[in-house]
Order: C-alpha cells, then sequence, then structure tokens
C-alpha cells in the first residue's frame, strides 16, 4: 500500500536522482537532461521550504530505500510559493511506479494541503508527454497573464494548466459532519410507506434508484443495497472519487420486496457493524454511532423500519409535505406573508371522486386551458399528467382520460407555460437540509430535465440557474426549509420549480428525502475537492444501451467511457449499473466538467458510445462471432474482485495509476482494501 509522508532533511541528493530517472523516462537525451538539472535540482532545505512530500512503497518496490531501509520512495510533489498564489513545481514518479496510481495520490495531496493553506490558484508547467495526465486530473488550461500571480513566462517546451484548490464545501461537511457515511439505499421502502397507486408495485425502479446510495455522501464507508450490483463499478467510483479504503458493499439484501432496513435487521451482525452497540444515528445530522463502523447512516429517506434501525425516534408527521397538496398549502402561507413578488402559485384543486376529475378537466378543455393532474406522492413524474386541450380531444375526451389513469385521490393543477425561448430552462429546482439542531444549511440551485412532467435528470454548476431565478429560487428555498424545520423535519429536502416566461417562479413540489439532483450536488463538491473549483455535474437517468451486455462487458464499456472523458478533461461515473442487464438495457450516468461546453460533449459522447455497443452483435447472417456474448446474456455474479486498471501517465516525469476499491460480497462482513 503506497502512503505519503513529509520529505526528511538530508533527503535533497535522493530526490533529485529521482527526479531525474523519472525525467529521463521520456526518453529525452542526455544533454537535454544535463540543461534541465539545474532547474529540477532540489537543494538542502528545500525537502521543508517547498513542502516536499514523498509517496512510499513496501520495501520491495522500484525505487530508492528511506533511510531504515523499510519502504520503498515512489514519488514527490512539491508545493510551492505562499498563499493565495503558487505552483505544484514537482510532481514526479519513480519509471517503474509509473501507472500504479503514484502520480494521482500525489496530485490529490497537494491540492489538500493548498486548500488548507489558502491558496486559491496553483500553476502548473507540465512536460507535454504529461499533459494528458493533468487534463484527466482537472487541471485546465492557465488564462493569459492578467497580474503577478501568472508568474513568468512559460518554459520553452512546457504546458501550462492552472487548478482553484479548495476544501470540501461547509454545506457537504455540515451534512455528514465530516466524516464517512453508511449509505442505505431504501428507495423503494421510502416509496412503499405512501402506498400511491401511480408507483411500479414490484418497485424495479426504485430498486435500481437505490445504486444512487454511492453518492449520498462525500466519503462513503459502507453501501446497503437492495439488488446486487458489479464489484467492477465500485472499483470505478473508488478510483474517481478517492474514496476511502475498505468501502464495504452490502448487496442484494431485499432484491424482491421493499424492505431494506427490515433486511439488514434480520442480520444482527451486520446490523451491529454499521449501526454500533446501542447507539444511534442521524439521517445525514446527528449524533455519531459508537462501534462498529463509526459512521452515520444516511437513507434515501426516513422510514419507520430506518428509524428501528437507526434507533431513532419514528415521527411520520415529520414527512407531511412530501404530499403536494400538502406542499401547496405550505407555498401559499408563505406567500401570504409577502416578500416574495417573483414568486406565483399555480392554482390547485383536489377532486376525491372520478366524476369530478372529469368535470373539472372538461370545463378547463373547453376554455381552451392546459392541466396538470397528479397523484399525492408520485415520484419522478410518476402519477403525472400534462393535458393540452388537443391531447385530451385526441384521447377521447376527459372521461377516457381519467379513465385511464391510476386510481386514489387526484390534484387538479393549473399548467405554467414556460418561457418562449426553448434555451432557457424551464424547470428549477432548490436543494438544502435541516440539521439536527433544526439549522436549515442552502446547497444551492439546479436546472433539471423535465418531458411531459416527468424528470429525467439535472445540471449543477456555477451559474447553472439564470441570474434573473437564482435570487428568488435560494430566497423561496430558504423560507421553505425554515418552515419544515418549525414543522419538526431533519433531512434533506428540495422545492421543485417551473418558470413562467415572464420573470416568475411557480413552486410545484417538495420533496423530503435525497433525489438526482442532491446526488449531483454532492458529486459536484467531491470533485471540487479532489479535482478544483468549479465542476459542472449532470446527472442523466437514463442512458440508452444498444446491448444487454454481460457483466464484464459492462464493466469494460465503463472503464472505456472513464478513460475517453478523462482524455477531454470529464469524469464519467456510472451512476446506475443494474439497468444494463434488464431486456431493454440501459443505465444511469453522471458527467462533470469545469466547462459547459465540455459537460455537453462528454454527455453526447457517453450516449453515443452506450448505444454503439449493439455493433457488435449486428451480424449480416444473423450468426455472432465465436466467443462473443449473446445480447441477451444474464449478467454475472456480483461477488468476484475486479481488478485494478492502469490510468494515464502523469507528471513532469510522473505516473499516475489506479487504487482499486473492492466490494465485499453481500451479506459478509469484510471490507475491500486498497492495491
Amino acid at each position: 500500500m503506497t502512503e505519503l509522508r513529509a520529505a526528511r532533511p538530508g533527503e535533497a541528493a535522493a530526490l533529485t536522482a529521482l527526479v531525474m530517472r523519472s525525467k529521463a523516462h521520456w526518453g529525452y537525451g542526455a544533454e537535454f537532461l544535463a540543461a534541465c538539472a539545474p532547474e529540477l535540482r532540489i537543494g538542502a532545505g528545500d525537502e521543508v521550504r517547498r513542502r516536499i512530500v514523498v509517496a512510499e512503497g513496501a520495501a520491495g518496490a522500484a525505487g530508492y530505500r528511506s533511510g531504515d531501509g523499510t519502504a520503498a520512495v515512489l514519488g514527490l510533489a512539491s508545493l510551492d510559493g505562499e498563499p493565495p498564489f503558487g505552483r505544484l513545481g514537482l510532481l514526479f514518479v519513480e519509471p517503474a511506479a509509473i501507472g500504479g496510481g503514484v502520480g494521482r495520490l500525489l496530485y490529490r495531496d497537494v491540492l489538500r494541503r493548498a486548500a488548507g493553506l489558502g491558496f486559491r490558484r496553483l500553476l502548473i508547467d507540465s512536460d507535454p508527454h504529461a499533459a494528458g495526465f493533468y487534463r484527466a486530473m482537472g487541471a485546465v488550461g492557465a488564462r493569459p497573464p492578467s497580474g503577478p500571480e501568472q508568474g513568468p513566462d512559460v518554459p520553452g517546451g512546457l504546458v501550462r494548466f492552472e487548478v482553484a484548490p479548495v476544501p470540501l464545501a461547509d454545506w457537504a461537511r455540515a451534512w455528514t459532519g465530516g466524516g464517512a457515511a453508511v449509505h442505505v439505499g431504501n428507495v423503494a421502502e421510502y416509496n412503499a410507506q405512501f402506498a400511491d397507486p401511480s408507483l411500479d408495485r414490484e418497485q424495479r425502479a426504485a430498486h435500481h434508484y437505490a445504486c444512487l446510495a454511492a453518492f449520498y455522501s462525500p466519503r462513503p464507508t459502507a453501501l446497503v443495497l437492495p439488488r446486487p450490483v458489479p464489484p467492477g463499478w465500485i472499483s470505478l467510483l473508488g478510483r474517481q472519487l478517492d474514496w476511502p479504503a475498505g468501502v464495504e458493499v452490502y448487496d442484494g439484501l431485499a432484491d424482491r420486496g421493499p424492505g431494506l432496513s427490515d433486511a439488514v435487521r434480520a442480520r444482527p451482525a451486520l446490523t451491529a457493524r454499521l449501526t454500533g452497540e446501542g447507539a444511534g444515528a442521524a439521517a445525514g445530522a446527528g449524533a455519531e454511532t459508537g462501534a462498529g463502523t463509526g459512521a452515520r447512516l444516511v437513507p434515501w429517506g426516513l422510514t419507520a423500519p430506518f428509524a428501528r434501525l437507526d434507533r431513532r425516534p419514528w415521527r411520520p408527521d415529520e414527512l407531511r409535505y412530501e404530499s403536494k397538496s400538502a406542499a401547496h398549502g405550505l407555498f401559499g402561507r408563505i406567500l401570504a406573508e409577502g416578500g416574495h413578488p417573483a414568486i406565483t402559485l399555480p392554482a390547485q384543486w383536489r377532486v376525491d371522486t372520478r366524476r369530478s376529475a372529469v368535470r373539472l378537466l372538461a370545463a378547463r378543455t373547453r376554455a381552451g386551458e392546459s392541466t396538470v393532474l397528479k397523484s399525492e406522492h408520485g415520484v419522478c413524474g410518476s402519477g403525472t399528467t400534462v393535458l393540452t386541450p388537443g391531447r385530451v380531444r385526441a384521447a377521447g375526451g376527459a372521461r377516457a382520460v381519467v379513465r385511464a389513469l391510476p386510481r386514489g385521490p387526484l390534484l387538479v393543477e393549473e399548467y405554467v407555460r414556460g418561457p418562449a425561448d426553448p434555451a432557457e430552462p424551464r424547470d428549477l429546482t432548490y436543494d438544502g437540509f435541516v440539521d439536527a439542531a433544526g439549522r436549515v444549511h442552502e446547497v444551492g440551485g439546479a436546472v433539471m430535465d423535465v418531458a411531459d412532467g416527468g424528470y429525467r435528470g439535472a445540471t449543477v454548476g456555477p451559474g447553472v440557474v439564470p441570474a434573473w431565478a437564482e435570487e428568488p429560487l435560494l430566497a423561496f428555498g430558504r423560507a421553505v426549509g425554515r418552515e419544515l424545520s418549525a414543522a419538526g423535519y431533519r433531512g434533506w429536502f428540495d422545492v421543485d420549480f417551473v418558470a413562467d416566461g415572464a420573470g416568475r417562479l411557480a413552486p410545484t413540489e417538495t420533496n423530503l428525502r435525497l433525489t438526482g439532483p442532491s446526488v449531483a450536488f454532492v458529486v459536484a463538491a467531491r470533485l471540487d475537492e479532489l479535482r478544483g473549483a468549479g465542476h459542472f455535474v449532470r446527472i442523466a437517468d437514463r442512458v440508452e444501451l444498444g446491448a444487454r451486455l454481460p457483466e464484464a462487458a459492462f464493466d469494460e464499456l465503463c472503464e472505456r467511457l472513464s478513460r475517453r472523458c478523462a482524455a477531454m478533461g470529464a469524469v464519467f461515473l456510472p451512476a446506475i449499473p443494474t439497468g444494463a442487464f434488464e431486456p431493454a438495457p440501459w443505465m444511469g450516468a453522471l458527467v462533470a466538467a469545469t466547462d459547459r461546453e465540455l459537460l455537453d460533449a462528454a454527455e453526447r459522447l457517453v450516449r453515443a458510445e452506450a448505444l454503439s455497443v449493439g455493433a457488435m452483435f449486428e451480424q449480416p447472417d444473423g450468426a455472432r462471432p465465436p466467443g462473443t456474448p449473446a445480447a441477451g446474456a444474464q449478467p454475472a455474479g456480483s461477488v468476484a474482485r475486479a481488478p485494478s486498471r492502469p490510468g494515464a501517465c502523469a507528471g513532469m516525469g510522473a505516473g499516475a495509476g489506479t487504487d482499486a476499491v473492492s466490494a465485499s460480497a453481500s451479506k459478509t462482513l469484510s471490507g475491500g482494501r486498497n492495491a
């Protein structure tokens, strides 16, 4: 296992020799290396003055031996200058260790230390052979000179990058107290408590969506999932998000029912492992657990079974504003108090009989009005139907429309027409959470991708919410948060809005749980911490696959997408892998970049590559080449450990690779360790 330590006085000569060996790895001649030597030399005292950190491996590894001979020095990095502007002056890896993840480890350590010391910007002058590494790690091309902080001109032949180190966002630290968390993917369990007729009785979609448990907080210590998941998926996420060693995965616990928390409680050893003996944990905002993982339990949403697992009081009234009609009433009360002139509330009527719904819909249709029909607790657009007069007539009238809807109470709501410009965002959301003490923490605003009332994804990042909408959205979201806190709710929440095209926002519902935008915010905060500030993150709920792949082929697809996005300077994370094994295969995906155009390009790449996987099965005579898996092949089991894969070479002679995070088998208590 590779570990980091501060360079020691007296190591300058040995470290300089490592730097020169690493530089020579690129094939430079002796004359060129001699010319570089003065600039690359580490002088006596530089170990401390330049804040040099070295990476050490086992004594048998390649590299020179440390003073006591117990470890081999595999690489080094320096953090030069004084805040707020500095340099990543050196990053070199022993040639034999290039590709083993050392460069990645050192780079992330420099950013972490720089953020802690108050550096706002670091310059990197990269060997051209290492430019791909820095781009993949999130560094961006440096801006033209604009002041003394830019530094001197770029030395000949080098490529200049810059990065903005930042610590983990304040709200992300508050969410789990800055520590690791156990993520419980109880999506189906949460939905089931409302018994909404618009939801799939088997909760298949919810079990897939539970894979988002991987992103409930920046630093998971364990994932608890209803369905089996591919170990290669866990390994890839661990490398991309720099998860701590030994993230444990307990999967396949409730594949055919909604009772994930009860399934955990039915296993006393697992319960003790996750919760600790005799200690409780708040959902994202409470006290630490005792023994076991020592981490907080974070669920998708609060339920009675989860409360029993977490040993916390169960107050079902906390969730009353998950009801769309109750939320509408809350919005009306806030607006009645004044102070939100840019917020408008669409009219809403509750109808308890189908006959009443038919009459109201027919009257609105005759008046030329579009209408939204909602169930009380539909999620991700389930139970929401947008009806224009033309659609009602095409369906055979209001009676035919209502007859086709799920049974149960209905809400009839005024349709809010969006902006005339299709490029302007129509659906927005505010995310925040209430901690155990009742304090409201603001996470931010996002733009959602919604079609016909159905949620398909979201984008978060700096400036994604239009300037005219940002302040009213944040102010109203904070007001809702205060009301939720006063009502006793503790946990994550959001407020969804529709822009009306006249410079106003119409709130449509609250969600008292995590959501797709929630995990996009968490991933953005983690990537900012690892790669520098300014990430845009997009979550796409459904990316169609061109074929149903066996597990190994799906893992290879994800690795390929990760490499191709990294080469662009973007990040790809498979968010929902289990949909890949359905008869009509798909996956959820997260893409991230520090530029909106690059974000769009990365999403296009992912969608095109995902569809193209079916090409291998297209044979003119219908035959398959020997050894090619069939499109309908069943996925392999999820117990085997996936091997690590080498990453890109890096640095001014440095090398980066992978730290494999392995998944434990379901129903076991042993966690994987970094390789």
